[in-house]
């Protein structure tokens, strides 16, 4: 098996995370998807962003669900990482998708919807990718357990990850309950018991957020069906120095 590698919010290590500039990056150094996340606005237009506030990576301050679209275009989200970035925008996804739909990558798009409950994200989410001919290509995860069983529901041709951040008795229970497809869990919680009940149901397991050498390596070696990295630069070096040590083609 060849561990897919996303890019966690673009090629974030080197680049604004969840920015145009980190997304083409992931592309151009080689990455085979991307994964970013989804919010609302105020307006109901979703926007790629990873905090539910501005205060990180803008130079905004409150809430994503307190400002329209169009006022958020106007912050900066580039400045924070470096000046060269001044005056990068809050990407929508209607734009990310615009420019996506044209490459190769797959894409990860996590739904930020844990914290603030977003009214109607599932649809809004699904009528974009449905728009841009995405569907096949997209893998849509979520902690809410809540997400993920409505948007199997709605839409029971889609692929969905639940997401994992801790330990728990029975993880491909979890997964069921929710009617999702596939498990993407922490590094923390990986275990080769887990790899190997993943494979056995047919369920793909992908880890997150995989940047260390040792940490690259092990993923690949069990066999993991995809990684979430913010250096894919490196977690492509490291899966082509595995390959080399162990002849896989």
């Amino acid at each position: 098996m060849n561990t897919a590698i996303y890019a966690h919010r673009g090629a974030s290590r080197i680049a604004p995370e969840n920015t145009m500039p980190a997304f083409k990056l992931a592309k151009k150094i080689g990455a085979d998807g991307i994964e970013t996340d989804v919010q609302l606005t105020k307006d109901q237009i979703p926007v790629l962003i990873h905090d539910e506030s501005l205060n990180r990576t803008t130079n905004g301050t409150g809430f994503i669900y307190q400002y329209t679209y169009e006022e958020l275009k106007k912050l900066d989200a580039g400045s924070w990482f470096a000046t060269k970035y001044k005056g990068t925008q809050i990407v929508s996804l209607e734009e990310f998708l615009k420019w996506i739909k044209d490459t190769k990558l797959n894409l990860n798009l996590e739904l930020k919807n844990n914290i603030v409950d977003y009214s109607d994200i599932e649809y809004i989410v699904q009528e974009q990718l449905q728009h841009f001919n995405m569907g096949t290509r997209t893998v849509i995860s979520s902690f809410n357990p809540n997400s993920i069983r409505r948007y199997n529901d709605f839409f029971p041709e889609s692929d969905t990850a639940l997401l994992l951040s801790k330990r728990v008795k029975d993880p491909l229970a979890r997964v069921r309950e929710v009617g999702a497809n596939g498990l993407h869990t922490k590094y923390s919680v990986l275990t080769r018991r887990l790899v190997k009940d993943c494979h056995k149901n047919d369920l793909p397991l992908r880890i997150y957020t995989v940047n260390r050498p040792l940490r690259l390596m092990r993923c690949y070696k069990l066999n993991c069906n995809g990684i979430f990295t913010d250096v894919p630069h490196s977690a492509i070096e490291y899966q082509e120095l595995y390959k080399h040590k162990y002849k896989q083609t």
